[in-house]
């Protein structure tokens, strides 16, 4: 099988052979070699229980979720490390329940001889339910230690039963300081030999290479091979990908979101792609990208679509819930919807105003009626009296007055045409209840 390691059967290893890929070579051998993940594991000095458990070689089955690059493989062979267990691999993708079988019936046979087995099946999510239920009995009766990975949810993906079996561990992707530690400590090790790399080059590996270590490392390793000093250009021509200059906490990170917002408000899904797409190739984090989709679906969009904000609050979950790099595809999708839907900025002015009258006027109580009236002596107080119930009437209307004395002729909100249906149904109801038509407020100067 296709493995970073081409591990020899029945033997535990947590290192490399020497003439592997980098990213195998740099493989840790150690916690203490492990970069990130400080979630998960905690610090020697204040270990989590996964830590400590692997420190005391008590081995157990686990789910280890994450993006690539993150750890996974390097995690497993670890625990079967410091467990002193043989250690089996396969990956879902090439194996079946045949080759299951036999890891199994490997795994017998060393109990019977007093030896564990780790087993790590990568890609556990590409199994069925009939072959992950295969596992079961093997992982029940104490015969293997079941490790899983997994690029995908695995409360989506794994079965409940093997599940509730193992414990899941979710890992980050790397920041770019660990990608970049772990780049410099290859060059420490002489890994790249007497080639000179320069740190603009290592900087645009960590930056660009969205937290995989692998990828990073392996970049590096190309480039080493293929260039006698490592610059920039030759960082780029390794992976494959241009250097976008982009200050993240600078004038270009407030520059590109400006334009990014303004492209949608101009109705340009084009401009707005590119700004988000020079945004996500500088690394920006799609956290702060997704924030101001919300934002401008509430400002820009309003309710002359007011399925605007549903699609930018779930491309917000998205990036929650999947991360980088596949959340791009719902910033994307939300850019577009948000660019091309109708516009409609009345609820934003309209909160404008009222804000502006408050500051200007200071806040009128609201009439008696609609004051609170669940507390005692309120009666006596006038709270609640005259209430009328909207739903008592026809059409739930009531003729009533719920704003203050101070305001009866003002009107803030300002509908307008792609607004058609709202402003008409507002229209009627503002006849049926009897009011004033009025001009809406605006603040002085305005």
């Amino acid at each position: 099988m296709d493995s970073l390691f081409d591990p020899e059967p029945d033997v535990a290893r947590s290192s490399a052979t020497p003439r592997g890929p980098l990213p195998a070579r740099m493989r840790p051998a150690t916690l203490d070699d492990v970069v990130g993940q400080a979630h998960v594991l905690g610090t020697p000095e204040e270990p989590t229980a996964l830590r400590r458990a692997i420190d005391e070689g008590r081995a157990h089955s686990m789910v280890l979720y994450g993006p690539p690059g993150t750890g996974k493989t390097t995690l497993a062979r670890i625990v079967a490390a410091s467990a002193n267990a043989a250690f089996e691999e396969l990956s879902a993708v090439e194996a079946g329940r045949p080759q299951v079988r036999e890891v199994i019936e490997r795994a017998r046979h060393r109990q019977a001889q007093g030896t564990a087995t780790i087993f790590f099946l990568d890609e556990i999510h590409r199994f069925n339910k009939a072959q992950q239920d295969a596992l079961l009995p093997a992982v029940e009766e104490g015969l293997l230690t079941l490790i899983g990975a997994t690029t995908e949810n695995p409360y989506f993906e794994v079965n409940s039963a093997l599940l509730s079996r193992a414990q899941v561990y979710e890992l980050q992707p790397l920041g770019e300081e660990d990608v970049l530690l772990l780049l410099r400590r290859a060059i420490e090790r002489g890994e790249c030999g007497g080639t000179e790399v320069q740190d603009e080059a290592l900087e645009f590996f960590a930056a660009r290479s969205g937290g995989d270590a692998r990828s990073a490392l392996g970049a590096l390793e190309l480039a080493c091979e293929t260039s006698s000093v490592v610059d920039l250009p030759a960082a780029e021509e390794a992976l494959q990908r241009k250097a976008v200059r982009y200050d993240k906490g600078g004038d270009q990170h407030y520059d590109l979101i400006s334009a990014f917002i303004k492209s949608i408000r101009a109705s340009d899904p084009d401009a707005a792609l590119y700004y988000l797409a020079v945004m996500l190739e500088g690394g920006e984090d799609p956290r702060f990208v997704v924030r101001r989709l919300v934002i401008s679906a509430s400002e820009d969009v309003g309710n002359a679509d007011p399925r605007g904000i549903m699609v930018a609050t779930a491309a917000a979950a998205a990036v929650e819930h999947v991360g980088m790099p596949e959340c791009a595809h719902a910033l994307a999708q939300a850019t577009v919807y948000l660019a091309l839907a109708p516009k409609s900025n009345s609820a934003y002015l309209a909160l404008g105003a009222a804000r502006a009258h408050v500051r200007q006027f200071g806040a009128a109580p609201p009439p008696a009626s609609l004051q609170d009236s669940h507390y005692a002596g309120a009666a006596e107080l006038g709270r609640g009296t005259g209430y009328d119930y909207p739903h008592d009437h026809p059409q739930h209307l009531s003729a009533s007055e719920v704003r203050p004395d101070e305001l009866d002729d003002v009107r803030f909100w300002a509908p307008d045409d792609t607004e058609a249906a709202m402003r008409d149904r507002w229209d009627r109801i503002r006849q049926a209840r009897g009011d004033r038509p009025g001009a809406p407020w605006r603040p002085p100067g305005r």
